[in-house]
């Protein structure tokens, strides 16, 4: 299975488009974890001008309940990325099938989903500011994890080292 960005209950529509994008230039899988603060239905994104709909593989979820029901079944690894996280992601080893979390822009995830992750990590910043945008964080990370688990290899430009 591929690398996976899993939304959690995600509120602001250009935000979910911008890493659904991401997903789909980089090949990565997307989950979106229900209830959203906007439609997630496929006509909605299409509205929106998602036209990489057709090119990224989505699962949607009714609830964190059901996602991890799904997640049990295939035994993936859950790294959530938070402000709580004590390993910043650049130290942190990346599985090729693990799936990244990141939480809503307004709220994050609840302490039941930080207690359900396998691994927590954080992007660094300098003091006095508290977070990123959720669709920056998550290309960083999304970026590091291929990077290290050869994820960029074949995509043009992509460079052996």
């Amino acid at each position: 299975m591929p690398l996976s960005l899993a939304l959690y209950q995600p509120d602001i529509p250009q935000n979910t488009g911008t890493m659904l994008r991401l997903c789909a230039c980089l090949g990565v899988s997307a989950d979106i974890i229900e209830p959203a603060a906007f439609p997630v239905s496929d006509r909605a994104f299409r509205r929106a001008g998602m036209d990489y709909l057709d090119r990224i593989e989505i699962a949607r979820h009714a609830s964190f309940v059901a996602f991890e029901a799904r997640r049990a079944i295939s035994r993936r690894r859950l790294v959530l990325l938070t402000t709580r996280g004590a390993t910043p992601y650049t130290e942190f080893a990346f599985a090729a099938d693990d799936i990244l979390l990141v939480g809503r822009e307004s709220a994050g995830v609840p302490e039941s989903v930080h207690e359900a992750a396998d691994a927590r990590v954080i992007v660094p910043m300098r003091p006095g500011f508290r977070s990123l945008n959720v669709a920056v964080t998550a290309a960083m990370v999304v970026g590091e994890a291929l990077r290290q688990t050869s994820g960029f290899q074949g995509l043009p430009g992509e460079t052996l080292a």
